[in-house]
């Protein structure tokens, strides 16, 4: 019987751990689904410690819909160890691992350079022996003759960059106005850049979030303890590499970083609106406090500060709304009301540097 027990207990946080870990974010409307990406990530064909089934195994723990093993193309530590003349070999092993598996691969690679134009991962390329090439600009345009989607890796990177301010160099400028860079990661691994956000707004370039994973994605992000890896949530009109490539392309995207959402207001709102919604409302008897429930549909803990008219009875002005949960909030409406409408900036919310979008919520109220 004690021995029962220990397995039992032994098992049970690790199916606890399966059943709350996959990141879950709604649908946009409309018609847009919201596709989970990972779309900067290593493995032993660089400079990764992983075989690139683990990279599979992991995104499909984490409820990650699309990932893209980008490995460096001019970095290759491990080549004396794993010989691999064909640089495609690394996204073979993962698309024929996770071909009966509900996980889109994306054939991409990272091109390697010094500043400038330092690290950029081409994505939906066809070759990657093609593009080791001397030239980076050349290689960027032969990244783009594929069909290639490229987004500037870590600008803000300190050992390219040691005060660690991404800024835009003549060469990125000429990447940019020649159409051949088009996308950007304001978040990369453990770091955000405000910064990187402004170039991307500044210059139309799709807003990117990623993981950037060499190790184990439960060490690096504390997964067992309730963490999670940066992702990109893209809008996509279906669930394929074309809608996903156009996405993309039409910068339908928002980071996903230490619990803060990242994007432009015409990504964000829609977003935040499928992610937060009015329940229940109802008064206490004989009192003018009304009872409203905030209902949370995502994997994301909502940090709400209030710009409204009203009080609250328990809160402060600073609410938290737990992730994929609802809370309630007693509202001191001085008169008894048939609706009550309150406004909250999203504080883990960001539009642009330094600003947070409004949400509104309207509590229709239950009458007995």
């Amino acid at each position: 019987m004690k021995k029962g027990l220990i397995i039992l207990l032994v098992i049970a946080p690790q199916l606890v751990l399966s059943q709350t870990r996959k990141i879950t974010f709604p649908d946009v409307l409309p018609g847009y689904l919201t596709l989970v990406c990972d779309l900067h990530q290593h493995t032993a064909f660089s400079d990764g410690s992983v075989w690139p089934d683990i990279r599979v195994q992991e995104a499909i723990l984490d409820g990650v819909d699309v990932i893209a093993l980008t490995e460096h193309i001019e970095y290759q530590p491990h080549k004396a160890d794993i010989p691999h003349p064909d640089r495609n070999r690394s996204f073979e092993i993962a698309k024929e691992y996770a071909k009966d598996k509900d996980l889109i691969i994306i054939h991409g690679a990272e091109i390697t350079r010094s500043m400038p134009p330092g690290h950029a991962n081409a994505i939906f390329v066809k070759d990657v022996n093609k593009l080791i090439i001397d030239d980076p600009i050349a290689a960027y345009r032969e990244a783009n003759s594929q069909g290639a989607f490229i987004f500037w890796n870590h600008p803000y990177w300190t050992r390219q960059k040691s005060d660690g301010i991404a800024e835009l160099t003549e060469m990125h400028k000429t990447l940019i106005s020649e159409g051949l860079l088009h996308g950007i990661e304001v978040a990369n691994g453990e770091n955000y850049s405000q910064e990187a956000l402004a170039i991307a707004q500044e210059n139309n370039l799709t807003i990117m979030g990623t993981s950037d994973i060499h190790g184990l994605i439960d060490w690096l992000y504390d997964i067992p303890n309730g963490g999670h890896r940066p992702v990109t949530l893209v809008f996509a009109k279906d669930r394929t590499e074309e809608a996903i490539k156009e996405a993309l392309q039409a910068r339908r995207t928002v980071a996903w970083f230490r619990n803060n959402l990242i994007g432009n207001e015409n990504e964000l709102r829609p977003l935040l609106n499928s992610c937060l919604e009015s329940g229940d409302a109802r008064y206490i008897t004989d009192t003018r406090v009304l009872v409203a429930e905030i209902k949370n549909n995502s994997d994301a803990k909502f940090v709400l500060g209030n710009s409204s008219e009203y009080t609250f009875n328990l809160n402060s002005d600073l609410i938290e709304v737990p992730p994929r949960s609802s809370m309630e909030l007693q509202i001191k409406t001085k008169e008894i009301k048939s609706s009550v409408v309150v406004v909250f900036e999203v504080l883990n919310a960001i539009t642009a540097p330094g600003a947070h979008p409004e949400i509104t919520l309207e509590f229709k109220i239950h009458q007995d």
